[in-house]
């Protein structure tokens, strides 16, 4: 049975440390929940649904770039191109 009494400041300190080492998951994190709880507070009913980011937080976006509500099974994985691999966040058209 777990202890009554944890360390919550060693957990967060421990879970810090763990993502650290794995580049940047909890910046990441930290931001999606602060976009979740702004939302939540200017009451957008976002049952259902995912917030999906313009440019992707894994891929350098934050909240300031800004955001949409869109399904879950939209925002789970990256566009991909035939050999599998994920497009890249924004296709610029050629210049002439």
């Amino acid at each position: 049975m777990p202890s009554k009494n944890r360390n919550y400041k060693k957990d967060w300190g421990n879970e810090k440390a763990r993502q650290k080492e794995d580049g940047g998951v909890l910046e990441a994190k930290l931001a999606r929940q602060t976009l979740r709880r702004k939302l939540d507070k200017e009451g957008v009913d976002r049952k259902g649904k995912d917030i999906a980011h313009k440019k992707n937080l894994s891929r350098g976006g934050s909240n300031k770039d800004g955001h949409f509500l869109t399904s879950p099974s939209d925002n789970r994985s990256f566009k991909r191109s035939s050999d599998h691999k994920p497009k890249a966040v924004y296709d610029s058209p050629k210049k002439k």
